[in-house]
């Protein structure tokens, strides 16, 4: 078994289980991912294979890998990201992915949705390909909106003329350079053309699509692609030590607790952090901030007396005790908060994070705030998502949902399916009404 993932921790971590159990079960797991990964990745029972140093940023914020992102913000933001993150680094991947492949003959290939180089070393192998989603679910459908725009679905006859003028402006207008530049890189590499909608002809779809939450959280579909599955949360593996903080106590006092995370790599302290600190300077709240990465917390301080400022509070000893989470809408940390029945309030960031917004207000597990977003519009969300029951009860039904599921055994049973059959693996079992 070969797995791939994209240098980055929300594309590592879902996978972290999955690997675990192939191991267990006696399969060799080599895993191909950024050098800052590599003890999860042994710890998880693979062996680890190194990505090459020019497409590894593996361990540094995404304007710390790509500085001339700075500033960039709503589409530009998106398209710049999707090109130098996930379709630029492609030919490399595949180069080294084939390069493992001659000497290490595996059964199949396991990938995130966005290592395209994955994709295509398995195009050119003909080695079967599964995902496994470290997001929404990514393939068009003319059920939905296209990614991007943080739209609810609607499969009315007007709601499907909405989505097909949607993609067509997508494809023709503002995602055609994406296209174009997807068009090259495969041809850069001697794979044909895709003639598919844009963010979709970069690579085939895979053989098998795995998706790590429960179907009331995906939008409905009537074209879901066969193969695709819900096998259940993915949150990674606890840690193997847990050293609380020396204000862990106060988790008991009595307080709500309301838990901000923007996650691992956003660093974006002025566009939620910052006003939500402040928001809730004089609630009567326990506040646990959680910035992700080594970004500059001075613009936070001085902290409210009701704030616990830490880098990182691994989800498995902290979600229990919170009551409402406030994020950027990063979908490992909403499915996690989600998983423990914890509803939410989201300020959506940059990349697919609107979708995760849209998909959380559609469920009706939390309050979604537009940016800019006001210290009072926090404040108020915040007070609503703890004094109306509805966002807590069906966060908590979803909860239910997602503690029915055995995701790392679901899905290794699918990939073996995959693996034992050479790509031919039962229809998903998703939802399509």
């Amino acid at each position: 078994m070969l797995i791939a993932t994209t240098p980055a921790q929300g594309h590592v971590v879902s996978m972290l289980e999955v690997a675990c159990e192939l191991a267990r079960r006696g399969h060799e797991v080599r895993w191909y991912t950024g050098r800052a990964f590599q003890r999860q990745v042994e710890q998880a029972g693979a062996h680890f294979e190194p990505m090459h140093p020019e497409v590894d940023f593996g361990g540094s914020s995404r304007e710390e890998a790509y500085p001339d992102h700075a500033g960039l913000t709503g589409l530009a933001n998106f398209k710049t990201g999707v090109r130098d993150i996930f379709y630029r680094t492609a030919p490399r991947q595949m180069d080294d992915l084939l390069a493992i492949l001659e000497r290490f003959p595996a059964d199949c290939v396991l990938a995130d949705d966005m290592c395209y180089g994955a994709c295509f070393a398995s195009e050119r192998s003909g080695i079967p390909l599964a995902w496994l989603a470290n997001s929404v679910y990514i393939l068009g459908s003319r059920d939905t909106a296209p990614l991007g725009r943080g739209l609810g679905p609607s499969a009315s006859p007007l709601g499907r003329i909405r989505n097909a003028l949607l993609r067509f402006v997508a494809d023709q207008v503002a995602m055609r350079d994406l296209r174009r530049e997807a068009d090259r890189v495969r041809a850069s590499v001697n794979l044909p053309r895709l003639n598919t909608s844009a963010m979709e002809n970069i690579a085939r779809p895979p053989a098998l699509y795995l998706l790590g939450t429960v179907p009331s959280f995906e939008f409905p579909r009537s074209d879901l692609l066969r193969g695709t599955h819900f096998v259940g949360p993915l949150l990674g593996l606890p840690p193997e030590d847990f050293d609380p903080p020396a204000w862990w106590d106060d988790l008991h006092g009595g307080r709500p607790v309301v838990l901000i995370t923007q996650g691992t790599t956003a660093n974006d302290v002025e566009g939620l952090l910052v006003p939500a600190v402040r928001a809730l300077a004089e609630q009567d709240v326990l506040f646990v901030v959680t910035t992700g990465t080594d970004l500059d917390v001075d613009r936070l301080r001085p902290l409210p007396d009701n704030v616990r400022l830490e880098r990182f509070i691994p989800y498995h000893h902290l979600l229990p005790h919170v009551d409402v989470m406030v994020t950027n809408g990063g979908y490992n940390g909403v499915n996690a908060a989600l998983a423990q029945g914890v509803p939410l309030v989201v300020v959506p960031g940059s990349e697919e994070k609107p979708d995760v917004a849209a998909r959380v207000e559609w469920a009706g597990a939390g309050v979604v705030l537009e940016r800019p977003v006001s210290r009072a519009d926090l404040r108020d969300a915040v007070a609503t998502v703890l004094s109306d029951g509805g966002h807590r009860r069906r966060a908590r039904a979803l909860a239910r949902e997602h503690q029915a599921c055995d995701a790392p055994r679901r899905a290794a049973d699918l990939i073996e399916s995959m693996a034992d059959s050479q790509g031919q693996i039962p229809t998903g079992g998703g939802i399509t009404r």
